[in-house]
């Protein structure tokens, strides 16, 4: 059978802030995941039109494309062009659980949420030629689940093709999150056996990791033991985490002592008001400075989220807040204007209220007002928040903030990301466009692990032995038998 897997290029609105490079740092994991379910004789294509341009004159059997919310209008318009050559083709994703109704104007099967336990039944059924038009998640379990098909993903595109997820979710339940839609009728929040996260972790070449989980260290016993695993490796990796997390100083110390170098933070506002009536309430009654100094302690960077067009923000909003971060010595931050996904609590409180002024799914890309804010214009909204990026990554307030830095590794550490991010976007997007993402990858890397040996204060010893370690196990999990299907 002949397989196509594509995950459409998001659609870009013109901004001198649009960030090229951030689209070829990582690989489509949960297409190589769903590849992985396929019978090996299958011939299977997985394409990321971020970094490459899409081969459309093929006639696939199956044709499989991840919807976001932005390359949704992308997605249907690739989806239909199959269709028309007589492929079967199958739609997912964030977007698609959120509208399902949409997408299946587009597609001959819909799936609404993880894929884990309804792909596989999907194939089965595909295979046997009846086949069901919708497909809705309710089982939340990664045991068993078999490896990703690496050798799929064409490593020399992205700058970090060493990402791997090892949970699925988050533990919290904020209302402008994707997460309650997407993992609606299930668990929220599930992890892989922690033997299962360390083969994986030891199966990656080099010394860089990323992990893309939405909250890595949301699952404290799964966290202890995965961090103990991790120990001793000489892995330096990033994450995201939350304040609660970071105020563990236990958790903390063993992400760090296994190779933790740069955190996503969610701090989204500094009005706890604002906090409360989004129900993000793990950071009301927190003390934003100590997460922040707890991190630079350990020499962990910081990666701070926030959050404009809250109720309770006014137009001093964007100014405070650029202000508390560089005052803080944040190396990195990202800006977003609050946008009603659509599934989120956030977006259903909104369109009861009718200040939804537009569905074009393009524009739900954090950097357009999708709805009627109510303590500033739209206007007033949108150039603050670029107002905000402009200020943070300014060379002066780049500078201020380093020379919070307590050394000169440090401070060259925290000019080579922050300077490196934002200030070299015409170089990034001609490194893309040239194909040389990575045969720059891995001096990079080293420049940034030559910093990090100074900068991080930690005891990278020995790595215990199991029995040393916080248990958090289940029985080792066997990959499942590959559905064998014939051509269509």
């Amino acid at each position: 059978m002949r397989v196509k897997m594509i995950l459409p290029a998001l659609t870009e609105a013109k901004s001198p802030y649009w960030r090229p490079i951030k689209y070829s740092l990582f690989p489509p994991l949960g297409l190589a995941l769903l590849a992985a379910y396929l019978d090996p004789d299958d011939i299977v294509d997985l394409q990321d039109e971020h970094v490459e341009t899409l081969t459309l004159d093929d006639r696939p059997d199956l044709v499989v494309i991840e919807v976001y919310i932005t390359s949704a209008h992308r997605a249907y318009e690739l989806a239909d062009l199959y269709r028309a050559r007589g492929s079967y083709v199958c739609l997912g994703g964030l977007h698609v659980t959120a509208c399902p109704q949409e997408a299946s104007l587009h597609a001959d099967t819909v799936f609404c949420g993880p894929g884990e336990d309804t792909w596989p039944a999907f194939l089965k059924d595909f295979c046997q030629g009846r086949p069901d038009v919708l497909y809705r998640s309710t089982q939340r379990n990664l045991t068993g689940i078999p490896p990703l098909r690496r050798d799929l993903i064409k490593r020399a595109n992205y700058l970090v093709p060493n990402s791997l997820i090892v949970s699925r979710g988050c533990p919290h339940a904020c209302d402008f999150c994707y997460k309650e839609s997407f993992f609606r009728g299930g668990r929220s929040f599930y992890t892989l056996a922690v033997d299962r996260a360390l083969e994986e972790i030891e199966s990656l070449p080099g010394r860089h990791l990323f992990f893309l989980d939405d909250n890595l260290l949301g699952d404290r016993p799964f966290a202890l033991a995965l961090f103990d695993g991790m120990r001793g490796m000489g892995r330096l990796w990033q994450a995201a985490g939350t304040v609660s997390s970071v105020l563990d100083s236990a958790l903390l110390d063993r992400a760090a002592q296994s190779g933790l170098t740069s955190l996503f933070i969610g701090f989204e506002t500094l009005n706890p008001d604002n906090l409360r009536q989004q129900h993000k309430l793990q950071n009301v009654g927190r003390n934003y400075d100590q997460v922040v100094h707890r991190l630079h302690d350990r020499g962990v960077m910081v990666n701070a989220s926030f959050v404009f067009g809250m109720d309770g923000d006014r137009p001093s909003v964007f100014d405070r807040t650029v202000e508390w971060a560089i005052s803080r010595g944040i190396e990195t931050a990202t800006f977003h204007i609050l946008t009603p996904y659509p599934g989120s609590r956030l977006y259903d409180r909104m369109q009861q209220a009718n200040r939804i002024r537009t569905r074009d799914w393009r524009l739900y890309d954090t950097r357009h007002c999708v709805y009627e804010p109510t303590g500033m214009t739209t206007s007033q909204l949108e150039s603050g928040y670029r107002r905000a990026y402009e200020t943070f990554y300014r060379w002066s307030s780049i500078l201020r903030a380093a020379r919070l830095k307590p050394d000169i590794r440090s401070i060259l550490r925290h000019l080579a990301y922050t300077g490196g991010w934002k200030k070299f976007e015409l170089g990034w997007g001609l490194i893309i466009k040239t194909g040389l993402v990575g045969s720059m990858r891995p001096l990079l890397e080293e420049i940034l692990a030559g910093f990090g040996r100074q900068a991080n204060r930690r005891d990278l010893g020995a790595r215990p032995t199991r029995m040393e370690q916080i248990e958090h196990t289940e029985d080792k999990p066997s990959a499942p038998d590959s559905i064998r299907c014939g051509s269509k």
